[in-house]
């Protein structure tokens, strides 16, 4: 049996994962069986400048976590070597930075994952890795909003262009 001060510990580690899951909007979790220390090293420098926090936990300490924060459906799971990767700002950054990689590593593989606190699909993941980054998104609506503007600038400039003067400006008649 373990000892009282084992089993605080252990209670510390899930109070604490608990935290992170109900503070994240997003999370996946891996099989990373078969993976060298070279590339978990690099796989965990990507995560961390996405900020995405990457952890190996045991099973049932992410199990007794995720219950703790409402995430059932977890179980079918925990098996086998297992880590979670949570995000507290980017829906996207960790499906897509380890889907990447489990494409590239044939023994890697995404095991589920959460969103807003409520576990998805595979599919679902799949589909949140496909996306581009928060700031590709942003660029490519603020170039849409931009588009009509610019488009009318050059309108502007290639009338003032072709009659080689700006126009006058027409005073609109004097009201008696």
């Amino acid at each position: 049996m373990p000892s009282q001060k084992v089993l605080e510990a252990k209670k510390q580690v899930v109070a604490d994962l608990t935290d992170r899951i109900k503070n994240s909007v997003a999370g996946v979790i891996v099989d990373y069986h078969g993976i060298s220390v070279a590339d978990d090293t690099k796989l965990r420098k990507e995560l961390r400048e996405a900020g995405v926090h990457y952890t190996v936990i045991k099973n049932t300490l992410i199990k007794f976590a995720a219950d703790n924060a409402g995430l059932s459906g977890l179980d079918d799971v925990l098996n086998g070597t297992t880590a979670i990767a949570t995000s507290e700002t980017d829906y996207v950054a960790a499906a897509r930075i380890l889907a990447k990689y489990a494409d590239s590593h044939e023994k890697f593989a995404i095991k589920s994952g959460y969103l807003d606190g409520e576990v998805i699909s595979l599919d679902k993941i799949n589909s949140l890795a496909k996306l581009p980054s928060r700031e590709v998104l942003l660029a490519n609506v603020l170039g849409a909003f931009n588009a009509p503007i610019a488009s009318f600038a050059r309108a502007v400039q290639a009338i003032v262009d072709k009659d080689g003067e700006p126009a006058e400006a027409v005073e609109a008649p004097a009201e008696a």
